[in-house]
């Protein structure tokens, strides 16, 4: 099997996330990929999807995955069914963090209970993590 094939996944995402200025080399028993994806989120599915593959510390793939947008976590539009608290589980892990995508969002939300399919929410930074240089 290629190291492009193991790695489909991760390749497919880079796609998905419209990944520019992206290269894919295999030379040597590994398999070097990068670009520049637009959030942090993104970068972080990718490199959780290089784990998931290749265990904690691949040494099969090198990945050099830049981001371009630092101002925020990632954007999330709502979708039917959807809450702030799911979105916080989503995103953060904790439900009760819906107040800190609330407070990002007041410019479009009078209630943290109303939201909207179809509207684009900023996500923040999860607390204590800041963007990759």
């Amino acid at each position: 099997m290629s190291l492009q094939n193991k790695y489909r996944s991760v390749l497919d995402m880079g796609e998905k996330f419209n990944t520019k200025n992206g290269y894919i080399e295999e030379a040597d028993g590994r398999l070097r990929v990068g670009g520049i994806v637009e959030t942090q989120r993104q970068k972080d599915l990718m490199w959780d999807e290089i784990k998931r593959i290749g265990g904690e510390n691949p040494r099969d793939i090198e990945a050099d995955i830049k981001v371009s947008n630092h101002a925020y976590y990632a954007k999330h539009t709502v979708q039917k069914g959807d809450s702030l608290s799911k979105m916080a589980k989503e995103y953060y892990g904790d439900a009760m963090a819906y107040k800190k995508i609330y407070a990002a969002n007041t410019d479009q939300l009078d209630d943290p209970n109303k939201i909207f399919p179809g509207q684009e929410l900023t996500i923040p930074f999860p607390d204590g993590r800041k963007p990759d240089a």
